[in-house]
């Protein structure tokens, strides 16, 4: 399997942050998401990608670095980021004439289209849109020209459940056509990630804590209740973090089913995404 995007040992400082040796991949046909809290690092690692910033380490996209190859990569990439790149003084509709001369491939009619599926005007100043207008305008431009590689950065935010999920299904309408194509996707809404994303890479202040596939997260990661005894006979390497609470313990394990057959304790619940997250940031060792 080739990868669209190839992460080695990359490492940028700022005053009171650090992004650390960060590696991971995002193979061709997939949809990746990147996770973690605000500031732990996920728009820096997307900037890195992007070349905006400079880091040290190795980026390829498509098999070709990064920054020897910009122009040439940024033509078969849409992206989405938090910051506008649009002039809040243009229409949906002089948006596409620039476009069309911005992007060889350019497809006129499928943007037109993507207008109307979002309900969005044409002849109306992007400073008009609300917050959520202005996003599924973002993405209609990203995806207009056929890229092989979508980059997204919180694309859902600020968005009703039945626009995100219009907008969940244009992403996989997106890998589906193409087995070739795939999408790094930021975001603090996991629930989404759950419905749609192959692989999982999360990242607290400036470190990849895991990079797994979602099913293997959500199948195998397991939440263990259990009274304060049953935890005292629980080995320290057998569970990842553990939070106290008022009446019981609740123990994060990779895997629920090894565990179980070991200590045959308490009730095992199904984690979320967050939920892995929040024990992984807020729980004891």
């Amino acid at each position: 399997m080739k990868n669209s995007i190839e992460i080695k040992n990359i490492s940028k400082s700022y005053i009171g942050f650090q992004l650390k040796n960060v590696n991971f991949n995002v193979p061709e046909g997939s949809i990746v998401g990147l996770v973690g809290e605000n500031g732990a690092g996920k728009t820096t690692t997307i900037k890195a990608i992007l070349n905006i910033i400079n880091t040290t380490g190795e980026i390829k996209i498509f098999g070709k670095d990064n920054k020897k190859y910009e122009k040439e990569i940024k033509k078969d990439i849409g992206v989405v980021l938090d910051d506008s790149f649009l002039s809040e003084y243009l229409t949906a509709k002089s948006i596409n004439t620039i476009m069309k001369e911005f992007y060889d491939n350019w497809n006129e009619k499928k943007y037109f289209n993507y207008l109307k599926q979002f309900d969005l005007p044409t002849n109306k100043t992007v400073k008009d849109f609300s917050s959520g207008m202005k996003m599924k305008l973002k993405i209609a431009v990203a995806i207009s020209h056929s890229p092989r590689l979508l980059i997204l950065d919180e694309p859902t935010s600020g968005l009703d459940p039945i626009v995100r999920n219009e907008i969940l299904d244009i992403f996989r309408k997106f890998i589906a056509e193409d087995e070739k194509r795939a999408i790094l996707m930021s975001t603090h809404i996991t629930t989404d990630l759950e419905h749609i994303s192959d692989y999982i890479v999360f990242i607290e202040k400036g470190n990849i804590i895991f990079n797994l596939s979602t099913e293997e997260l959500l199948e195998n990661y397991g939440i263990v209740k259990c009274s304060k005894e049953d935890f005292k006979k629980v080995e320290n390497i057998d569970y990842i973090k553990y939070k106290k609470e008022k009446y019981q313990y609740e123990i994060l394990v990779q895997n629920k089913y090894e565990f179980r057959k070991k200590y045959n304790i308490g009730t095992i619940d199904k984690p979320s995404i967050e939920d892995i997250m929040l024990f992984y940031v807020k729980g004891e060792k």
